[in-house]
């Protein structure tokens, strides 16, 4: 008698545990849940903006090598203006000495007349 009083009693605990314990569990994944929603929802919103990533960064390089074109392209547009415009003084510095000299002479041919 007295060992199945004590079989009982351990019995009892052991129900009074595992029902502890279920509750627990239960407790446990209430918490869980609204978690594991929210990361799945996370998850999903990353993997829309990966795929709107890919894109955007793909245009980004194509217009990131025209403007390094274009760049280039006006770079060497200034480059020739500069050099025109240097060609430019010159033959102007030059066509006024010239003139200068010509202006020389007719003035020596004038006063040598008399």
């Amino acid at each position: 008698m007295e060992v199945r009083e004590k079989v009982q009693l351990q019995l009892g605990r052991a129900e009074e545990e595992a029902k502890r314990l279920t509750q627990i569990w239960e407790e446990l994944e209430v918490l869980v849940d609204p978690m594991r929603k929210e990361v799945g929802f996370i998850r999903k919103r990353i993997d829309m903006v990966n795929k709107e990533l890919k894109p955007l960064g793909q245009s980004c390089q194509k217009k990131e090598k025209e403007y390094k074109e274009a760049l280039e392209a006006f770079n060497e547009k200034n480059k020739e203006k500069a050099q025109l415009v240097t060609t430019l003084m010159e033959l102007l510095t030059e066509s006024e000495r010239l003139r200068m000299k010509k202006l020389e002479e007719l003035s020596k041919n004038v006063e040598s007349k008399p």
